[in-house]
């Protein structure tokens, strides 16, 4: 499964890189670290290995105890020491030297330790004892040979792990074995020590990756920000590019530009709609005049009359159309005026509820009204919100309903939920009640008066008073708006 976060990715992707860079550098530190030591030992072995091949007046253990302290051995580190003469007796065996590390073991397993050469004919057969080693006075090889090369082999046996040096002399055979548990010790220190700096490492990585994504990420967030604030009164804005990194230079030009585009379009469409409703009000205003006028001059009860009250019925709801594109025109271009006062929504509800017992006098009226219930607001605003709602209520009730109305102060804010009994709204219909001109009816008959704009116009003013409008989800069979504003304002 694909992560989604690309801060994440990358941090673990240079972690999984880094770790791979550590864990190889690790294991060939260790294993560099693991030749040299024993590349060292090797060296000692070979000094020593070439100095035992002269006669040794003081014997074989004096010079055993002298490699002990020139190896620097403790209770971890072991040294065995076999010489072995020319009539292939031993001469001399350390205690140390295991049945494992036989002379006969340890010259059929390595092959590449030479056998002893052939006894010259001069070699004496008598015995000899520990102070007086079989060695000749010369000490020497003869012209015509080259000098002894020791080598070296690893060999695992159930007393541990040894190094053994060996070297095949015209007068004997020298084997010395140094046990590697003091390498071995401080191997698996050094192996701790990586196997705890690497994940801290690893944890280091990941954290300075995950930061440097995110200070990557910095002009995206910049831009996410502008996008999330782009409004009706915000399309002004853009964003800088003086200290934006080059890599988002051309995306958010791009964003800039089509912000102007925004900007330009909507203000022309704000500016027509308001010059519209605005170049009407006047025409509408007069003719409403002329027909108010010409309606009193008519016969009572004739149908000249019957005319021209539905003729003025219709200017009216004309008017009152215009009215609400002028208001919502203001509201897309953030010039909605709010003559803020101190208003009384407790009392405003109380007065209301005697115009629904006249309007609805059939409907159950139900009431959880809070005291003292005051806002900042446009009393004049907010009284065509309540009524809006009301309206609806009564309008898209059934026979014989209720309607519930309940107003609280929650922490800094002050709701009014009008709920009432009705059809279920559909959910495609609920996404899209706040729409304009957006009506349920979709043959739009007068069945129920509306002109699909009171609910948009409501909610552009709550969110002027810096509140909001919203559908509750409800129980199938009622509907419910809560209307939430500030308290200070």
């Amino acid at each position: 499964m694909k992560l989604r976060s690309f801060r994440i990715r990358i941090a673990l992707l240079s972690a999984v890189l880094a770790g791979s860079a550590l864990i190889g550098f690790g294991l060939i530190s260790w294993w560099l670290i693991y030749e040299a030591k024993v590349s060292r030992l090797d060296a000692e072995l070979e000094s020593q290995l070439m100095r035992v091949s002269r006669p040794r007046p003081r014997g074989w253990q004096s010079y055993e105890d002298s490699l002990g302290q020139l190896f620097r051995t403790d209770t971890k580190t072991a040294i065995a020491l076999l010489i072995i003469g020319a009539d292939n007796n031993v001469l001399y065996r350390s205690e140390q030297w295991t049945a494992d590390l036989d002379t006969k073991n340890l010259w059929t397993s390595h092959p590449q330790l030479l056998p002893f050469p052939s006894p010259p004919s001069e070699r004496p057969t008598a015995p000899f004892s520990e102070a007086n080693p079989p060695f000749p006075e010369r000490s020497q090889p003869p012209p015509d040979r080259p000098p002894p090369t020791p080598r070296f082999v690893t060999q695992r046996t159930a007393s541990g792990t040894w190094r053994i040096g060996a070297v095949t002399t015209p007068f004997a055979q020298i084997a010395i074995a140094v046990s590697l548990n003091a390498i071995a010790t401080e191997m698996v220190v050094i192996r701790n020590i990586f196997l705890i700096s690497i994940p801290g490492v690893l944890l280091l990585v990941a954290g300075g990756a995950w930061a440097i994504a995110g200070s990557s990420l910095h002009s995206i967030r910049r831009l996410t920000t502008s996008i999330g604030n782009v409004t009706a009164s915000g399309l002004e804005q853009r964003i800088p590019i003086g200290t934006t990194d080059v890599e988002f230079v051309e995306l958010i030009q791009v964003f800039n530009k089509m912000l102007e585009r925004l900007e330009r379009s909507f203000k022309q469409a704000s500016r027509f709609s308001g010059d519209a409703a605005h170049e009407l009000k006047t025409p509408l205003a007069i003719l409403q005049g002329e027909l108010e006028r010409t309606l009193q001059q008519a016969d009572p009860g004739s149908e000249v009359q019957q005319s021209l009250s539905n003729l003025l019925d219709e200017v009216r709801r004309l008017t009152g159309i215009v009215r609400k594109l002028l208001l919502l025109s203001l509201a897309d271009a953030g010039q909605m005026n709010l003559h803020r006062v101190e208003v009384d929504l407790s009392g405003l509800l109380t007065e209301m509820l005697e115009d629904i017992e006249l309007l609805a006098p059939h409907l159950e009226i139900q009431t959880e009204i809070a005291d003292s219930l005051r806002v900042k607001g446009d009393r004049d605003l907010l009284i065509q919100v309540l009524q809006n709602l009301i309206s609806n209520a009564i309008k898209y009730n059934l026979p014989n309903g209720w309607i519930r109305i309940q107003a609280r102060r929650q922490s800094t804010a002050v709701l009014i939920t009008i709920s009432n009994c009705s059809q279920e709204i559909p959910l495609d219909e609920r996404n899209r009640i706040f729409d304009r001109f957006y009506r349920g009816d979709p043959a739009r008959t007068r069945k129920v008066e509306g002109i699909g704009l009171g609910l948009s116009l409501a909610r552009e003013i709550a969110r002027s008073h810096r509140g909001n409008l919203t559908l509750d989800p409800t129980l199938s069979g009622q509907t419910a708006f809560t209307l939430t504003l500030p308290v200070g304002l």
